[in-house]
């Protein structure tokens, strides 16, 4: 009897101090997981609001477009942007060549042009476009390409319209922005 309760009194408690440990090396494991997991859903969410960005971005770029292929508006540089309609031109004295959609203030519905049609979810507000009329090019013969974009192409038959829209979208939040531009031949 003696024997055993002299191996009792030897044991120095390494037993705890492993424990200790063990638990240790589990808190920080949770710890890790739990963080990885609140930023990965962090990512997802920015994920989702870029997309829907996008999508708004798409829906007023395509609004533009239609209005170009349907009925192209009258511009002129007098009215440029008045009246929350968007409308640009590029061609004329005091038009501005470089864009007018890199220094309108895409916050205020002043100067762009706001998309009213059906609604859509989970955008923090709606979306916006601009839509300018870039110099004309001319194409000849029966199917006329329009030649490029830049001055002094040459032609004699028909004059070919050109139309830069821009379209800005945002997502849940207006911190994510989305700007698209097509350039429309008609």
């Amino acid at each position: 009897m003696n024997n055993k309760y002299n191996a009792r009194q030897k044991q120095s408690g390494v037993v705890l101090m492993i424990s200790l440990i063990m638990l240790l090396l589990l808190t920080l494991i949770g710890v890790t997981g739990s963080s990885v997991t609140g930023l990965e859903e962090k990512m997802a969410g920015n994920m989702r609001d870029e997309n829907l960005a996008f999508q708004a971005a798409e829906t007023a770029l395509r609004v533009g477009e239609s209005i170009v292929m349907l009925n192209p508006p009258a511009f002129s540089v007098a009215n440029n942007g008045k009246g929350g309609t968007g409308l640009y031109t590029t061609v004329g004295t005091g038009a501005q060549a470089s864009g007018y959609w890199q220094t309108v203030d895409w916050t205020s519905g002043t100067g762009v042009a706001t998309y009213t049609g059906g609604s859509l979810s989970h955008i923090n507000s709606a979306p916006r476009y601009v839509i300018e009329e870039l110099p004309p090019t001319n194409g000849t013969g029966a199917n006329p390409t329009g030649g490029s974009l830049e001055a002094g192409t040459t032609g004699n038959d028909t004059s070919v319209s050109w139309y830069r829209i821009t379209a800005r979208g945002t997502g849940g939040s207006d911190n994510s922005v989305v700007l698209l531009q097509s350039i429309y031949r008609r």
